[in-house]
């Protein structure tokens, strides 16, 4: 499965780059199982976004071939 994983902010600085192409085994895997298998020795941090082709998600939102998966640190505001 090919998928397209962008960074944001903090999390681009943390993995290094603001996007890449995956291939992985793993049909179905949510965006939480994804984030680990790509960035495994990188947690995730808690409250973190993620959306799934342009719009918002869970983390459990179920991943698919050919998706776009955006990953955001939390977002505070004042």
């Amino acid at each position: 499965m090919s998928i397209t994983i962008k960074y944001f902010a903090s999390l681009r600085e943390a993995v290094g780059q603001a996007e890449q192409q995956c291939q992985i085994s793993a049909v179905g895997c949510n965006a939480a199982e994804l984030w680990a298998q790509i960035n495994g020795s990188i947690a995730l941090p808690d409250n973190s976004l993620v959306a799934i082709n342009k719009n918002y998600a869970s983390l459990d939102a179920r991943v698919n071939d050919g998706d776009e998966v955006a990953f955001f640190p939390p977002v505070t505001g004042g």
